[in-house]
């Protein structure tokens, strides 16, 4: 119950936390410390929990991009690589490409920062893998994995290269 009580002063109002000092003066809290959300001060904070700005990726960035999405017929941006995809989602859209035996090129957005937040930006999709056919931006994993369940991605795969 002490505990319960003495996390709560963690998220009190500083107005409520007045009946709890005077409950811990009775004996019936230990620690004399209470948390306000107006005691706290950017300066006193560690850097790691300061807020930070991101630069926007530079122009190199979308130039990478568009030499990627046109030199593959199907292009996908994953984290980690198709041999060893190093998320599940990643996994996923390698599993369904790998299903229609296209060739498709890749591109690990662990290894660069930049180019993580370009294609981001680029296409407006926040989240990855992004996969790309003739150069349109195609969407995620699961846009992927529905196209496959109607028997889209099929036709979209249409004259793609083939695996060898």
């Amino acid at each position: 119950m002490q505990r319960a009580i003495a996390a709560g002063r963690l998220w009190l109002p500083a107005a409520r936390s007045a009946a709890l000092v005077d409950l811990q003066r009775a004996g019936g809290l230990a620690g004399p410390r209470l948390y306000s959300a107006a005691t706290t001060d950017d300066a006193d904070s560690h850097d790691d929990f300061k807020p930070k700005v991101k630069a926007a990726p530079s122009a190199g960035v979308d130039a990478t991009i568009e030499k990627d999405i046109s030199s593959h017929d199907v292009f996908i941006y994953m984290k980690g690589v198709p041999e060893a995809p190093m998320c599940g989602f990643s996994n996923m859209a390698c599993a369904i490409l790998n299903l229609y035996g296209v060739q498709y090129g890749s591109r690990n957005v662990l290894a660069d920062p930049e180019v993580r937040e370009g294609v981001k930006r680029f296409t407006a999709w926040p989240t990855v893998p992004q996969i790309f056919i003739k150069g349109e931006f195609v969407g995620g994993s699961d846009i992927l994995h529905e196209m496959h369940q109607k028997g889209e991605l099929k036709q979209a795969l249409e004259g793609c290269a083939q695996q060898d």
